[in-house]
């Protein structure tokens, strides 16, 4: 991979922090916006923390310009609004277009469905059933973040991963779709790692990859 600047939004989220982690250890340069920037514990002279959160349009122009792509992994926390992933995305879109930015990979759930590949089990459609009856707004976010991006004309890639789980990374995951070549699982730092390599690969440009164990 070679080595770019990028801007990062969820830093701070436990996804987040291992993708940074991840990004510095590689040698990129990293621009990342945190709205607490003492939660983040990485130093580096390659690393620039930009204060603000998503919503705040001039914060993401600050986070974005310079760079070379965009990695989201940013999602609800308490307090959040309903719509904090549609909303924060379209801010994070605006700011790449005026900064000539065309490559984000940004990072969702199982729940989001890709009709065109997904076959969902029996298990994979009660969880999805689930996610709708206990976190509709979440789900409906998700959604629309997507249409966001899929209106956007940029070089978007939605990873999509099962059930997150901190365990040790193995440097081996499955990449398909639910229901294939897929399980129920993955650790927090092999789905980082995968985040990470999408900022060169193009292989799912405008897909929604399903990563697991």
């Amino acid at each position: 991979m070679t080595n770019t600047t990028i801007a990062l939004f969820g830093a701070t989220g436990r996804t987040g922090r291992l993708v940074l982690a991840e990004a510095l250890a590689e040698g990129h340069t990293v621009r990342a916006l945190a709205r607490r920037p003492e939660a983040i514990t990485e130093a580096s002279d390659r690393l620039t923390i930009v204060t603000g959160d998503v919503l705040d349009t001039a914060a993401v122009e600050q986070t974005v310009r310079g760079t070379d792509a965009v990695l989201s992994v940013f999602g609800h926390v308490k307090g959040s609004p309903p719509t904090v992933q549609t909303d924060g995305t379209r801010n994070i879109v605006e700011a790449m277009k005026r900064e000539q930015i065309t490559r984000i990979v940004s990072l969702s759930g199982g729940g989001l469905p890709a009709e065109e590949h997904d076959r969902p089990g029996v298990a994979d459609r009660v969880i999805r059933l689930l996610l709708k009856a206990l976190s509709p707004q979440v789900l409906d976010d998700a959604k629309g973040h997507l249409e966001v991006l899929q209106d956007s004309g940029l070089d978007w890639t939605v990873v999509r991963g099962p059930r997150l789980t901190d365990a040790p990374a193995t440097g081996s995951y499955r990449v398909g779709w639910v229901g294939v070549n897929a399980s129920t699982q993955i650790s927090r730092g092999d789905l980082a790692r995968f985040i990470l390599t999408q900022v060169d690969d193009r292989q799912f440009v405008r897909e929604l990859p399903f990563v697991s164990r």
